[in-house]
């Protein structure tokens, strides 16, 4: 993806970053700025954290650039068919100390709960039946963190950097992908961005259509005035069961994900209220919708939406566990995103790759029909995905390091490590004289 090159001041950082983007592709099984470095055929890892924290280069642009790239070829390869979502989450690394930009002892899905780490919004980009990729990322920073003139000069926050709620980061998010031209069918969201009102606002006040979680005590207008928890409107309007129709969300790994679903009208003509149960707890999920005047409003339509949201949990997986997108080993505000935007580069590589393969490489069986059907001779194969077109491209292209150039990072991770430890025993027995005295 040659996209991006402009974006850069110089060919140097720009040749760099394209040897960065290769080693987040690669079968590292831990990214860093050793690991990077020694897979990138540096000797040092100089140039790897000179890219991040200190090299001109526009990084905004940059991820401009992978957004137009990832949108133009998944929108390619499905052709006029399909729903386009914008997906709506926040996605967290563990960090420890005090010292990287928006760290913060807070939630952390990646942690099963409170832990110090950092979060960062994202927007994926899902086409249905054909991919999806990330599209843009900002970071949440807490507010003490940008009050606090020490901490904000030591992690490199911008000068005019204010405080933004991950709500109000979905606003920027939404208004960059606008600005190159992304159009979206629907934006969905968790409860985080359907608790936000300025949010919900800003996609009215653009014509866009949304279906965001919300709360069981999320507070509706319904006809005639009356105001009802979404729990409430529930209990008294879809207490039959001719109310509630079973329909598949998407499919899953391992088949359709079904649920029954109801939806009900609120005093607004655009506004509904979508509700999904799971069959087997009776687990309620709500959605508050707005679909603008002139689009069709149907329940197979809002359930299709929905459905398109859990994408952006399995795009997090694959920019974790595939390249690293939750490995950045640093603490600048700038060097966080710009290995955010060059882990994106790599995802929608093999996204928009995994997309424009899947109708010649889907040769699955027709499913079953019966729970006694015989299997067929051949069931065929599942489509090509992110992951197999990743390990594909390193089959074809992944060099062998010399055995010179392996000796020379071992050597080299030996004495770094060796002087870390030397400064860490002599800040011990400062600690120890301190505490005698």
């Amino acid at each position: 993806m040659s996209a991006p090159a402009p974006m850069f001041a110089r060919v140097e950082p720009r040749l760099q970053a394209a040897k960065y983007v290769r080693a987040v592709m690669s079968d590292l099984p831990k990214r860093n700025g050793w690991t990077i470095a020694e897979k990138a055929g540096d000797l040092t890892p100089d140039a790897t954290q000179r890219l991040l924290n200190r090299a001109r280069w526009d990084t905004v642009g940059a991820m401009s650039a992978i957004r137009r790239f990832a949108v133009t070829h998944l929108d390619a390869a499905a052709g006029p068919v399909g729903l386009t979502v914008g997906a709506l989450d926040e996605s967290g690394q563990e960090k420890k100390g005090t010292a990287t930009a928006g760290v913060k002892r807070q939630h952390m899905g990646c942690a099963g709960g409170i832990d110090n780490g950092i979060n960062l919004v994202h927007l994926a980009y899902v086409r249905a039946g054909v991919g999806h990729a990330l599209i843009g990322s900002r970071q949440w920073i807490p507010a003490e963190q940008i009050s606090d003139p020490v901490a904000a000069i030591t992690t490199a926050l911008p000068l005019t950097l204010t405080f933004a709620t991950k709500g109000e980061l979905a606003i920027g998010l939404l208004r960059d992908a606008y600005a190159d031209g992304v159009r979206l069918d629907f934006v969905a969201g968790d409860e985080v961005y359907g608790a936000c009102p300025a949010l919900r606002a800003f996609l009215e006040e653009h014509g866009q259509a949304y279906v965001l979680r919300v709360r069981a005590t999320f507070a509706l207008t319904l006809g005639g005035g009356t105001c009802l928890s979404c729990e409430q409107a529930v209990a008294k309007h879809s207490k039959h069961k001719r109310t509630w129709t079973i329909r598949s969300a998407s499919d899953g790994s391992k088949g359709e994900r079904t649920y029954a679903w109801a939806w009900i009208a609120t005093a607004g003509p655009d506004h509904y209220l979508l509700i999904r149960k799971y069959r087997t707890t009776g687990e309620l999920a709500f959605h508050y919708c707005f679909v603008p005047a002139g689009q069709p409003a149907t329940l197979a339509r809002l359930i299709a939406a929905a459905g398109l949201r859990w994408p952006v949990e399995e795009t997090f997986e694959f920019g974790k566990d595939l390249f690293g997108l939750d490995q950045s080993q640093v603490r600048l505000y700038e060097a966080i995103l710009r290995h955010t935007v060059l882990v994106m580069a790599a995802l929608a590589i093999c996204a928009v790759s995994a997309a424009a393969a899947r109708r010649r490489t889907d040769t699955q069986a027709p499913p079953p029909s019966s729970p006694d059907q015989k299997p067929p001779i051949d069931t065929g194969m599942i489509p090509l995905t992110v992951a197999e077109i990743k390990r594909l491209f390193n089959a074809a292209t992944a060099p062998n390091p010399s055995l010179e150039h392996s000796a020379h990072w071992s050597a080299w991770r030996h004495r770094h490590q060796a002087r870390a430890r030397w400064f860490h025993r002599r800040a011990r027995l400062a600690t120890a004289y301190t505490q005698l005295s």
